[in-house]
């Protein structure tokens, strides 16, 4: 019997068995509906937080002031069992490390960030009030960063100099502070501590949710203030050093073979230092640990739901057993007219791979249903797999041969005398 007889035959057949067609997809339909899901639902994740960490500066070194180890950490020969809780001055990383650094690294280093927190903070003016997080900057730190400057200007070495503080403030903030007016060369006032002091705004850059930002009461985002490194550690009473620098690599550069020189560089510096050394590392070795642990999470995830599968297999060599035995009389008459061994397990095999493909399809529907809602309610655009879609196609139509070929060859070994007895 062609091919396409016995598809047609198949389909027939489960037209005539709606329900019990049904039921024998259901464990096909879950098993490939979930594996999918999961995956649909894991790499929505993947790419969102892959995106949120490059906006963020995949290819960034953190260089890090931290404390020794008990076996690094000694002095004479002696382990120190009492160290201080904080470093001091002298173990930051000071701006002629810093100097030093740019000089030996030449082109290799597109920019250095520094930073220095200051904290949240309520901004109110006449007009308007708004959350930011005030943070002391360099001039390098919007290269660094990849802030994108919509007004103005980004703070220069110049504003550290200058006697009148200046900010730059996202247009959100801008926006809540001084509406429908340029915000360009207007000042607000900040109170750190008990002191009130009064900043110039020289910049505005537009922000980005990346989906890590704290919300405000009033829904109005809390963005970053942004003002000169020096003002704002005068601000805060810090001390001149610091304690973690932002190195970015330039563009085609090695990343993890700049941050291996970078470390032996800083480190240089500590040789000496009884508690404090330097350690270095990157968003993108972070990236790619992340990656690959949701990558192993879900995928032990998916072969748990696929274990339904063999579940579905289970029932569809049940349910063609069963209709085997429906069709004895049918099998005998077919025989008795010339039909051979291959075509009638040909004829049950088609049945079973038609069965497991039809529920693969409900399968990937639903899969793809599930997975869009799952990465809706994760606020992550759904990313489905087209290779986990293919490989759900070929495993159930797999399915189908596998658990079919049993059925199939139980009517091909049947007498065809034995057979038309049957009743």
């Amino acid at each position: 019997m062609p091919l396409f007889e016995n598809i047609l035959l198949a389909l027939s057949g489960l037209r005539a068995n709606k329900m019990r067609a049904l039921l024998t997809m259901l464990g096909i339909i879950i098993g490939i509906g979930s594996v999918i899901a999961i995956m649909t639902v894991s790499s929505s994740m993947t790419h969102s937080i892959t995106e949120n960490m490059q906006s963020m500066g995949a290819n960034n070194i953190i260089v890090s002031v931290t404390q020794k180890s008990d076996s690094d950490g000694t002095a004479g020969g002696h382990t120190l069992l009492f160290r201080r809780s904080a470093p001091g001055a002298e173990d930051l990383i000071s701006d002629e490390m810093i100097a030093e650094y740019r000089a030996a690294a030449g082109e290799r280093v597109y920019a250095v960030g520094l930073t220095q927190a200051l904290g949240t903070f309520t901004i109110k003016t006449a007009d308007g009030s708004a959350g930011a997080n005030a943070t002391g900057v360099n001039s390098e730190y919007a290269g660094a960063n990849g802030l994108t400057v919509a007004r103005g200007r980004f703070l220069t070495q110049a504003d550290e100099d200058g006697a009148r503080p200046t900010a730059v403030v996202s247009d959100v903030l801008a926006q809540a502070l001084f509406p429908g007016t340029d915000p360009i060369g207007r000042s607000f006032e900040l109170t750190v501590g008990a002191k009130i002091y009064t900043l110039c705004i020289v910049g505005v850059y537009r922000y980005e949710n990346n989906g890590m930002m704290l919300e405000s009461t009033d829904a109005t985002p809390v963005t970053e203030l942004y003002l000169p490194i020096s003002t704002a550690k005068a601000m805060a009473h810090a001390q001149a050093g610091h304690s973690y620098i932002t190195v970015v690599a330039a563009a085609g550069e090695d990343t993890a073979a700049l941050l291996r020189q970078t470390e032996r560089f800083f480190a240089s510096y500590y040789t000496r230092n009884p508690s404090y050394t330097v350690t270095a590392s990157s968003m993108e070795s972070l990236l790619d640990s992340m990656t690959q642990m949701l990558s192993t999470v879900s995928l032990a995830i998916a072969v748990i739901a696929g274990i339904s599968l063999l579940v579905g297999g289970i029932g569809v060599m049940n349910i063609m057993l069963v209709s085997v035995t429906e069709r004895t009389r049918e099998i005998g008459t077919r025989k008795a007219l010339g039909a051979t061994n291959g075509s009638i397990r040909a004829q049950f095999i088609v049945e079973a791979v038609i069965i497991c493909l039809i529920g693969g399809l409900l399968g990937i529907a639903v899969g793809l249903a599930l997975g869009a809602a799952g990465a809706k309610l994760l606020d992550c655009a759904a990313s489905p797999s087209v290779g986990v879609i293919l490989a759900a196609v070929a495993f159930s139509m797999s399915i189908g041969v596998f658990f079919g070929y049993y059925p199939a060859g139980k009517a091909a070994r049947l007498d065809p005398i034995e057979a038309l007895r049957y009743e």
